[in-house]
């Protein structure tokens, strides 16, 4: 559950902030101007990330001024007054000094206000931030300028839909329900018009000069791959802060919640803290459904790439469909297939049995395959042997066939859904011999 915002004055202002966890540090997070403090609780893998953070330091968040809760921006706020709104904040939850977090275009606000009031900072972290946005001499691998003006042209032509979500985290672009959000937090933090001048303010930003007096501890984070800040930037943060620790991490999510969202956490509870605390898997019983598109290569080839495009988002429309009405859980794609749960095994075969009928539809077959066992829950995906079961069944399925674990069978007695016993069989990787059961 959100924590409920609460509000204090930067000059003629109204700063919106929230703060979470009793952890004997305090941590301010500037963030990006796409936010909304409560709505980002709605997203269950940053609130994950959120209260990660909270288990070792006493969590601070506000939106900007021009975002969010907070009031409307008026003219073009420069640095210095963005960070009175980080002292507001501070002066309001009672915190004398704490570590700043920065991320994306709260980064420079982050340095500048480590570097102006070091007495109030105890150790810097960026992540995932820049020093400027356009290219200068020194500093090539921005876009040019034309080419970012394209790119937030773009951006605003989608605003509210979710388009930004598809830069900060591309791992998440075929979750409708991750978009939904994302669209919903694009409007709720900002009117195009508003966003606009944001785009054009952040264009202009440079803190170079202040990276070398910068005396605060200060740790650097970047994914090699970052998708949407080009890893150069990040080094040259690392390279221009004196004594800065410059962490690379593997991944092309920009979102810290997204990929490895206990690496980047991990570096920064380290670096504040001198621990790491690998975080426990929720572990919960649930029935696993994998199901797959039989003979999709050939199927593809066939069509070619725009017809199966359009083929594949229909099945997936109808497999989503049929998760949604029987209470199922979208775990991943996996390219013609989908990995599931359900918190009931007889809701997984009738869900399994509607996919494989309504697919049909459309000329395809799938194969399904369900296991009920302890899964590990660690953000957004599900792990463990139960998993790998659930795989191993789907694969011994033939055509338009959902087949199930003896476990499945014996937990569904008296839902009359009927089976055709299948035999005994060896599934790779697992122990044993299994007796599956079609759906008849």
């Amino acid at each position: 559950m959100a924590p409920a915002a609460r509000y204090t004055r930067s000059g003629d202002l109204n700063i919106a902030y929230v703060t979470l966890g009793e952890g004997p540090l305090d941590l301010v997070w500037v963030p990006p101007w796409i936010s909304q403090v409560e709505h980002l609780f709605e997203e269950p893998s940053l609130a994950a990330a959120f209260e990660r953070l909270a288990g070792f330091a006493r969590l601070i968040m506000f939106d900007r001024r021009g975002s969010g809760l907070s009031d409307p921006m008026v003219g073009a706020p420069t640095l210095e007054e963005q960070m009175d709104d980080v002292l507001a904040v501070m002066e309001a939850a009672g915190s004398e000094r704490a570590a700043i977090l920065g991320t994306l275009e709260g980064g420079p606000m982050a340095a500048m206000f480590a570097a102006t009031h070091p007495e109030r900072v105890s150790a810097l972290v960026l992540y995932s931030t820049f020093a400027r946005t356009l290219p200068a001499p020194g500093y090539e691998w921005p876009p040019a300028r034309e080419e970012r003006e394209a790119r937030m042209a773009l951006a605003l032509e989608h605003w509210g839909q979710g388009f930004v979500a598809g830069g900060v985290a591309a791992s998440r672009q075929g979750d409708p329900r991750f978009l939904e959000w994302a669209g919903r937090l694009e409007r709720l933090a900002a009117s195009p018009g508003t966003i606009a001048r944001v785009f054009d303010l952040i264009g202009e930003w440079d803190v170079r000069d202040v990276l070398p007096t910068i005396r605060v501890p200060t740790l650097v984070v970047h994914r090699r791959e970052d998708s949407f800040i080009k890893v150069e930037h990040g080094r040259y943060l690392g390279e221009q802060i004196p004594g800065a620790r410059y962490v690379e991490l593997e991944g092309s999510d920009n979102l810290f919640s997204t990929g490895d969202t206990d690496a980047v956490i991990g570096e920064i509870e380290e670096f504040l803290t001198g621990e790491r605390h690998e975080r426990e898997p929720d572990r919960m019983l649930a029935t696993v459904m994998f199901t797959d598109i039989v003979e999709s290569t050939t199927r593809a080839a066939a069509l070619g790439d725009s017809a199966w495009r359009d083929l594949l988002g229909e099945h997936d429309r109808l497999v989503r469909l049929a998760l949604e009405r029987h209470r199922g859980r979208e775990v991943k794609t996996t390219g013609d297939g989908f990995l599931a749960t359900f918190d009931g095994p007889a809701r997984a075969i009738r869900a399994a049995a509607s996919i494989a009928e309504g697919v049909r539809t459309l000329g395809l077959q799938v194969r399904a395959g369900l296991h009920t066992g302890e899964c590990e829950v660690m953000d957004e995906d599900v792990r463990g042997l139960a998993v790998h079961i659930g795989a191993r069944v789907m694969g011994k399925a033939g055509p338009g066939e959902v087949l199930v674990s003896s476990t499945v069978k014996d937990l569904v007695v008296g839902s009359g859904i009927a089976f055709e016993d299948r035999g005994e069989h060896d599934l790779r990787g697992v122990p044993g011999r299994w007796r599956l059961h079609a759906v008849a």
